[in-house]
């Protein structure tokens, strides 16, 4: 037993493998009823002691097609704004502090996952992890005009604001923090640079594989809501009165059409204007930063698409990337340069050539964005890019969406992770070396450790990156022709 008196109350925890373990610990109110939609509000004091040795329940979760690989998160709960801490002693050492937001498009996840067991990371490094809950989809992300957005990013918020607070008496430093996310996770921590009630909560970022940042509003999504219930599209309060489970159903329907349909928005007041618009203009300057991608990111998506799968031709792929917004000149741009400059590394389907292309377009060059005004501000300033591949299924997924996940973490055992790596076994040396990597850069700003090659600082004239694979090797320049045919194609 482990006892912490936090701002609100004494919480009880545990201890395993002297590791000090607190899970579920409350950090808002729960939004029921009227806190439906609004702001989160800060928890108020409770008396005597609160057990925190159960996660506690994960947001409503949204249907995904992964749910068939990975399995689904249980139990879910509008009432399941907690967070979970992993800390190597209750003491005064100011150990750093690493804060994962989970990804799964804004929809589904949670800090709960087995995939996020802070256990390996906490014990390796001498740092304290925290993992948290925020509530997703339409609970999270309606958007309705002259009514509070973005209140799942607001829910990130008041969590780091907690460890702010709190975090000294779990042994770490409130002025080390690192946030570090994948997918949407990091959507969401480089979305908390451009947010002003975030400013100061944070000293390090890490966003593995984050997606494009679109800066159109998402008001159609809470418009088809609203309508499948015949509620007026400005009525809150009736939405407020929906069952949980039937806004899901409701929801599923709408997501169907497109990922990251509720995300969040840049609505000119909690989220005042686009990440990188920040970055270029040096307001993020004081942020050491590290962003990476993996190589094949799209092949977790197109390989479980029906649509996808059976491309077959030029055609198809200029039809698909106009469904994505690329109209088809410069779609044939895209495709003629992406197979000359790709002569040999993919293979002649059409299949191939699409996922080259959609990497970029989703993740890749949206991170290289980000990079390049960041480095010429701040020269903590680091990019990677994982390519380690799955044997699973004849190999199709490749180094695919969310496959560096367990290599992080070290959680190969939890099964939704063994289902994406297999039975693998060269793992252990390149897993060590990349939880060596995020911790040094949680400590100091800097990945560099012994097991890895000097990673140097990126800039706009080498691009140097770190690639992550059964190789652990510098590459200068790399996909130059690719990166560069994006210019003036996906902008904001």
């Amino acid at each position: 037993m482990t006892v912490v008196e936090v701002n609100c109350g004494k919480i009880k925890g545990y201890i395993e493998n002297n590791l000090h373990i607190f899970k579920g610990i409350p950090f808002a109110e729960p939004p029921i009823g009227d806190l439906r939609f609004s702001p989160p509000q800060a928890k108020k004091p409770w008396d005597g002691m609160l057990e925190t040795t159960e996660f506690g329940p994960c947001a409503f979760q949204g249907y995904t097609a992964l749910e068939e690989t990975t399995g689904k998160l249980q139990p879910e709960s509008e009432d399941c704004l907690t967070l979970n801490i992993w800390t190597p002693g209750i003491d005064n050492k100011k150990r750093p502090v690493m804060f994962w937001i989970h990804g799964g498009g804004f929809i589904f996840g949670g800090g709960r996952s087995p995939a996020y067991d802070g256990a390996d990371l906490a014990q390796r490094g001498d740092v304290v992890i925290v993992t948290i809950n925020y509530r997703l989809g339409a609970f999270g992300f309606l958007y309705i005009p002259g009514v509070t957005a973005n209140v799942g990013v607001l829910d990130q918020i008041l969590a780091l604001n907690w460890v702010n607070d709190n975090i000294a008496k779990f042994g770490g430093d409130p002025d080390n923090v690192t946030i570090f996310g994948e997918s949407a996770g990091a959507h969401s921590v480089i979305t908390l640079t451009a947010m002003p009630a975030a400013k100061g909560l944070f000293r390090r970022i890490i966003a593995q594989s984050m997606p494009f940042i679109d800066p159109k509003d998402t008001k159609k999504p809470t418009k088809n809501l609203m309508k499948a219930f015949g509620i007026k599209n400005r009525d809150i309060n009736a939405l407020r009165q929906v069952a949980p489970e039937e806004i899901i159903k409701a929801q599923n329907e709408i997501t169907k059409t497109g990922a990251l349909a509720f995300r969040p928005v840049i609505d000119g007041e909690t989220f005042p204007v686009h990440p990188l618009t920040l970055f270029k203009d040096g307001k993020c300057k004081n942020i050491d930063l590290m962003m990476g991608t993996n190589l094949h990111e799209a092949k977790l998506f197109t390989s479980l698409n029906p649509l996808t799968r059976k491309i077959n031709d030029e055609k198809a792929i200029i039809l698909y990337l106009g469904m994505m917004g690329i109209n088809s000149e410069n779609a044939r741009s895209l495709i003629d340069t992406y197979k000359e400059a790709r002569i040999g590394l993919l293979s002649n389907e059409p299949k191939e050539l699409l996922d080259a292309i959609v990497t970029d377009l989703m993740f890749r060059v949206a991170t290289l964005q980000i990079l390049e005004v960041q480095s010429k501000y701040q020269p903590n300033t680091y990019n990677y890019l994982f390519t380690w591949e799955t044997a699973i299924n004849d190999g199709m997924f490749g180094a695919c969406h969310a496959l560096e996940l367990p290599f992080v973490f070290n959680t190969f055992k939890d099964p939704g992770m063994k289902a994406l790596v297999g039975k693998a076994s060269n793992t252990e040396q390149l897993c060590e070396n990349m939880m060596d990597a995020w911790l040094s850069f949680a400590h100091v700003g800097n990945p560099n450790h012994d097991g890895i090659p000097n990673w140097p600082t990126y800039d706009n004239k080498s691009r140097t990156t770190l690639i992550f694979g059964n190789e652990i090797k510098l590459g200068n320049e790399l996909f130059e022709k690719e990166r560069k045919v994006w210019d003036g194609i996906l902008e904001i």
